[in-house]
């Protein structure tokens, strides 16, 4: 503990020791200049004469100007500027085959809950055939098990989290070489199971971390929580010393949110989410770094009641608790999407873009709306995109709204097609994709984009540095079979 209070205290003064270098440095070059001038006088003038030019151009408010406030200010301003932070590598969780669920497995299995009737296990065939899927997604044990809901125990729920969280974070450790015992900050996201201890509790125990670890468990934050984990780390780094390194770990515990009622609104994530995590390592060192974080844009459409209400845990009419999904929901996520296009795109499109942009939305201000709004064409600004695999329709209305190709959604449908809707998690899978593929390359820059309850539309834009030298990861075993065709409705 003393040790690395020490290593802090060193730390920050060796960051302000080199920012008054350049004050010691400044002063006496400036000095020494204007010395230069007065003495670079003609030889016939006396020396009296070029000690009055010097006495003349030396006057103090003229010095403090011309030297020390401009000093002054670049010191300021190395202290404060913000610090690059660095993603040093991922991890995402790589499913099993005996966790794998086909179709007829999940629909033999709703039909032996008996609150469930043949019209709801119809409406999920319906379902499961639409929605992207393929037959090798996979679910928590307990889901395995006849009933189902009789086995998605608190128990089981902790077993899932033990074999996706920590499958990722040892993953991530051996990929970094980074000891446990260097972690600073620890960020987990998981939104709709939250026991005591926490998941950080959990995760700290699991590998002893230190007790000066900052640390917190983000909940209820939908899935678009893994950026505003990312988010949330860059900025606890600033005030960190300068090479701390900050563990983010995505996941969403499905065990105990199997919905047995009739609903048909809330039937739907039973067909959509399966299990899936990952784990991020972010530093503000750039030593062995794959990616730099450029910028972090969150917004929140939380204040319409429409916007609060289009996903919502709550019961149904016979107690049955499970998670709603509005009708709306498709409207809601795209006017979301507009107002973080409207944040970001100063940040990241080319100055071409950006003025057309600027140009329209004056008009449409001036005009009343009357003016069709003008999409930016993010494809100069990004060269890969990772759209929440929420599902198909999430994915297609994305495609529509930024124009972008079927290879540019191509890691979205395929993430969806072989792991489901991993929730948070699902932006890292589309990554993993994408550098299995062979596609990224230094300099590249990716755009993820997340949707989550509340209704939140987040945004994280990397620039690649090291891509990954091989495609071990969580495709490594079936990279080779995609891209697949995925046929509008699946007849099996």
């Amino acid at each position: 503990m003393a040790a690395r209070f020490l290593d802090s205290l060193k730390a920050t003064y060796q960051y302000y020791h080199r920012a008054m270098g350049n004050v010691l440095v400044a002063v006496p070059a400036a000095a020494g200049a204007l010395v230069t001038v007065a003495l670079l006088a003609p030889e016939a003038e006396s020396t009296t004469v070029a000690i009055g030019r010097l006495r003349e151009l030396i006057r103090p408010a003229h010095l403090f100007l011309a030297v020390f406030l401009p000093a002054a200010a670049a010191t300021v301003y190395l202290v404060m500027r913000p610090r690059a932070v660095y993603l040093v590598d991922y991890a995402c969780f790589r499913t099993a085959p005996n966790c794998r669920v086909p179709f007829a497995t999940f629909l033999e299995h709703a039909r032996q809950v008996p609150t469930l009737t043949e019209r709801s296990v119809r409406f999920m065939t319906r379902l499961l055939e639409r929605s992207g899927l393929g037959e090798e997604t996979c679910l928590p044990p307990a889901h395995h098990y006849i009933p189902t809901y009789k086995y998605c125990t608190l128990e089981a729920a902790r077993a899932e989290v033990d074999l996706v969280v920590f499958s990722a974070v040892d993953e991530l450790f051996a990929k970094t070489g980074v000891s446990p015992d260097d972690v600073d900050i620890l960020v987990v996201n998981c939104s709709l199971f939250c026991p005591t201890p926490s998941f950080v509790d959990m995760i700290v125990n699991r590998y002893k971390l230190r007790s000066d670890i900052r640390s917190m468990h983000l909940s209820g934050m939908g899935c678009s929580a893994s950026l505003i984990s990312i988010g949330l780390a860059r900025n606890l780094l600033q005030v960190a010393p300068h090479g701390a390194r900050a563990l983010v770990v995505s996941t969403e515990t499905i065990t105990p949110n199997y919905y047995v009622g009739n609903e048909r609104a809330m039937l739907l994530p039973n067909c959509l989410f399966r299990m899936g995590g990952a784990a991020a390592l972010l530093s503000t060192s750039p030593a062995k770094a794959r990616f730099r974080l450029k910028h972090v844009v969150r917004t929140l459409t939380g204040a319409e009641d429409s916007a609060h209400h289009c996903v919502f845990q709550e019961e149904d009419e016979h107690g049955s608790i499970g998670i709603n999904l509005s009708k709306d929901l498709m409207t809601i996520a795209g006017n979301a999407l507009k107002a973080n296009i409207t944040a970001i795109a100063p940040l990241v499109l080319p100055a071409s873009e950006q003025l057309k942009f600027a140009l329209a939305f004056i008009a449409r201000k001036a005009l009343s709306g009357r003016v069709k709004p003008y999409i930016p064409d993010f494809r100069a600004a990004f060269e890969h995109f990772c759209i929440h695999a929420g599902g198909r329709a999430v994915i297609d209305e994305l495609q529509r709204s930024l124009c972008l190709s079927d290879e540019q959604v191509q890691a979205s449908r395929m993430a969806l097609h072989r792991f489901g809707n991993t929730s948070s998690s699902s932006v890292w899978y589309e990554l993993a994709y994408v550098e299995a593929k062979g596609r990224m390359r230094r300099g590249d820059r990716v755009w993820m984009i997340g949707f989550g309850s509340g209704f939140k539309c987040n945004s994280a834009a990397w620039e690649c540095i090291s891509p990954a030298r091989d495609d071990d990861g969580p495709w490594a075993t079936s990279i080779h079979r995609y891209p697949v065709d995925i046929p509008d409705v699946l007849k099996h």
